[in-house]
């Protein structure tokens, strides 16, 4: 009597989801250049959207109608299109998301293409309010700075950049940015896991930046064999971020912030 032997099915490897990496703060606190220098120190595990690109296209108003619309509210962002282009990355797909030009407030005609990684940053004004996305993030962190300052940088920025006057950024900020801000950037605070505010700094960034790569190679095994590990300080094991408490405050930032 003949026996067959059934073979095991090869098991295959389960996919992780990657971390996913909220940075929120108001107009000029800082968010972009937080993200800039965490996307640094994570390379080339990070890969980094912003909120600012999505952006709803407004080519088809006249120029001068585009000027006066309300862009500090929720409702002028495509969330629909930035939880597409989340989700897609976070399923392990890549990602076209939009490029938007804030001097024609119209998003260009290339796309950026993405490629998912083990991190994922994503900056923004208002990522905190929507629970879809809320509920996502591994890590948020709410940058918390005063009006003065933000609307120091806010004018280094516009003036430089985006091609606006001087009254104009300053009529702006007062009768939207700060109102808007008041409504529905500020409120989020609650929702952060980790606040900063005050003076902060490098010590912070390398905190940060070592918590995320610890837990990315925590999850390291369920990404494709062929990945490389990821190069984890032995200090960032001992590393704990509390829900909602400060970091503790050292070296000040540059006046540089998006």
């Amino acid at each position: 009597m003949s026996r067959t032997k059934l073979r095991e099915a090869p098991q295959r490897r389960r996919r992780t989801t990657p971390l996913l990496v909220a940075i929120v703060g108001g107009s000029g606190s800082g968010k972009s250049w937080l993200a800039e220098r965490l996307a640094a120190a994570l390379s080339p595990h990070v890969v980094r959207l912003s909120q600012d690109d999505f952006y709803r296209d407004r080519s088809y108003l006249p120029t001068g109608r585009r000027a006066k619309l309300n862009f500090d509210h929720p409702r002028a962002i495509d969330w629909l299109e930035l939880e597409h282009s989340v989700l897609k990355l976070l399923s392990g797909q890549r990602a076209s998301t939009p490029q938007y030009d804030f001097k024609t407030h119209s998003r260009r005609g290339n796309q950026r293409r993405l490629s998912p990684k083990p991190v994922i940053l994503i900056d923004g004004l208002w990522l905190l309010r929507r629970p879809s996305l809320r509920s996502r993030y591994n890590l948020s962190v709410f940058i918390d700075c005063p009006p003065r300052t933000r609307l120091r940088r806010r004018l280094n920025r516009d003036l430089g950049q985006r091609g606006r006057t001087r009254q104009s950024v300053l009529e702006q900020f007062r009768t939207t940015v700060e109102p808007m801000h008041a409504l529905y950037v500020a409120p989020q605070a609650r929702y952060a896991d980790v606040v900063l505010s005050g003076t902060w700094g490098g010590a912070q960034i390398k905190h940060l930046a070592d918590r995320l790569l610890l837990m990315a190679d925590l999850r390291r095994r369920r990404f494709r064999p062929s990945r490389p590990a990821l190069m984890v300080p032995p200090a960032a094991a001992n590393l704990q971020i509390t829900h909602r408490t400060p970091l503790p405050h050292k070296a000040a930032f540059s006046d540089q912030g998006n």
